[in-house]
């Protein structure tokens, strides 16, 4: 009788095309939290804890969701070499859906201040707003892409970005620092052991 031996299935066949690895994402997300929100947790309110120019929380935080949704794109994009067509398309309708997402979070906000008018409260619904839109995206990407850590980043993102709401200034810029922030450094570590597991 004679057997047949099979090799053994490679390290790459145990990665499912269309997975994406997101640790310089969540890194370069979390950096910007921490210093773009944190930067206004220390310089807004009543009393401020340290002077800052106004437009410098903002350009922190711009400049590290820049670098993050750069990786984040990369990421995508290498993640869609060697799928098939059904998961390429689901790939193009994941990454329009951020631009359709953030195109109603600005219609609805530029709605609701001048319907209010009162332009101060932008400073307020955009860092949660936009919270809120990641933590929704994320949680259908993660469930597209069977990623059950993006999955659950995106609820904790979505709850603590919307919980942050219940501060008020400076309180909700320390919330969205330490758990937005923090939830990005843990996922970050999380998501290297994610990886290791399907090697």
């Amino acid at each position: 009788m004679a057997t047949i031996t099979l090799p053994a299935p490679s390290n790459s066949a145990l990665v499912r095309v269309g997975d994406v690895d997101n640790r310089a994402t969540y890194l370069s997300f979390a950096l910007a939290y921490l210093f773009g929100h944190g930067a206004a947790a220390l310089s807004k309110g009543s009393d401020p804890m340290v002077s800052l120019p106004g437009w410098l929380p903002m350009a922190l935080l711009g400049i590290g969701l820049a670098v993050g949704t750069v990786q984040a794109t990369l990421a995508a994009l290498r993640a869609q070499r060697g799928a098939d067509s059904p998961d390429i398309l689901s790939g193009k309708l994941l990454g329009i859906s951020w631009a359709s997402a953030f195109a109603a979070l600005f219609l609805a906000i530029t709605g609701i201040t001048s319907l209010l008018d009162r332009s101060d409260l932008q400073t307020v619904l955009w860092p949660t707003g936009a919270g809120l839109i990641v933590g929704l995206l994320y949680l259908g990407e993660g469930a597209a892409r069977r990623n059950v850590l993006h999955y659950c980043l995106g609820t904790w993102l979505a709850l603590v970005s919307t919980g942050a709401l219940l501060l008020g200034t400076p309180g909700l810029f320390w919330v969205l620092t330490l758990g937005g922030g923090g939830g990005y450094a843990v996922a970050t570590v999380l998501e290297r052991r994610r990886l290791a597991a399907r090697h």
